[in-house]
């Protein structure tokens, strides 16, 4: 059973950075693409990042592109997500998701994380 558990949500100023972690357990997630989601109150869940399995290449949404990064550490079986210049419109839950072939409704999925951004 593989358990993914973020961390690193919070309250930050407009401007302020932020870094939230993906930590998982029950298999080495090394072979599955891995992202980032985030679903802000009464708006569906929408794609934020992504690091492909094979190669690292990343995609962003072109909201947070030159804002956010996200990044992996394999050893420690996490994923990362970097976020500077944080905007007011960046409030949202977020998620940390693997893909199952490619497929994210297949993969495995966080509970989410809180960040907030004041203005």
């Amino acid at each position: 059973q593989v358990q993914l558990v973020e961390s690193g949500g919070g309250l930050v100023q407009a401007g302020g950075s932020l870094r939230l972690s993906c930590a998982a357990s029950g298999r080495n997630l090394r072979s599955y693409g891995q992202g980032w989601f985030r679903q802000a109150p009464g708006k569906e869940r929408e794609f934020v990042a992504a690091i492909n399995r094979s190669d690292g290449r990343t995609s962003y949404v072109d909201s947070v592109k030159g804002r956010f990064t996200i990044s992996r550490d394999n050893a420690k079986n996490t994923v990362y997500l970097q976020m500077n210049s944080l905007k007011p419109e960046d409030t949202a839950v977020y998620y940390c998701a693997a893909d199952l072939e490619g497929d994210w409704a297949r993969g495995y999925w966080g509970q989410g994380t809180q960040v907030i951004v004041s203005s």
